[in-house]
């Protein structure tokens, strides 16, 4: 199933600086090995040694917020890959 995949600006380098990018799978780990497949090296920018999001990374599923990968995805779906900011 096709998703579409929105990407923040500092992971657009795997992407060849495209926003959004499609994608297949019916959860988020499968959708992020299709990313990887199309784009190598995104998923270690997105998810530890240990096969977790990393902390200063935010998933969205359509308007919901998502912090574990077996997380269902929807045909059509958007999925967004944002960082956190932080400063001070």
């Amino acid at each position: 199933m096709s998703v579409t995949v929105h990407v923040s600006s500092h992971v657009r380098a795997y992407t060849d600086g495209k926003k959004e990018v499609p994608a297949e799978g019916g959860t988020l780990a499968e959708i992020l090995d299709d990313l990887e497949t199309r784009h190598p090296g995104i998923r270690f920018r997105v998810v530890d040694e240990q096969g977790r999001i990393r902390t200063h990374m935010n998933f969205f599923v359509g308007d919901e917020l998502v912090r574990d990968l077996s997380h269902p995805v929807r045909p059509g779906e958007d999925v967004h890959i944002l960082g956190a900011l932080s400063g001070g």
